[in-house]
């Protein structure tokens, strides 16, 4: 890949409106649910981090899918959810920078005259 190429992915992925509230969101929600585990007791397990799952669906999803193909045991251990879970929100982040492209590039032009 080209230096050209990764800064379009990089743009795309960090510097657009929609991916940037897409990862804040994310982040904050991160927050919450390192807050919620490391100082709230709970009686039950908290379903805080559910959340994360489901800001990243359906992306996580299909890693699961693809870590089930190579074995159970490796799709239900912590380090590959601790490479699923951000390699998916980059993803969608990319994939929301993208779409947002296409919109504004496929938006009518209206053709204004050169004399007037």
């Amino acid at each position: 890949m080209t230096a050209r190429r990764l800064r379009a992915i990089a743009r795309l992925t960090f510097r657009n409106p929609a991916s940037l509230v897409y990862l804040g969101l994310v982040a904050a929600t991160a927050v919450f649910v390192t807050a919620d585990t490391l100082f709230v007791t709970h009686e039950d397990a908290s379903f805080a981090g559910v959340w994360l799952f489901l800001l990243s669906a359906p992306t996580i999803f299909a890693f699961f899918i693809g870590g089930d193909l190579f074995g159970v045991a490796m799709a239900e251990s912590a380090w590959f959810l601790y490479v699923a879970l951000p390699l998916s929100v980059l993803i969608q982040s990319f994939a929301l920078g993208w779409f947002v492209r296409l919109l504004r590039d496929a938006s009518p032009r209206h053709a204004h005259p050169q004399g007037a």
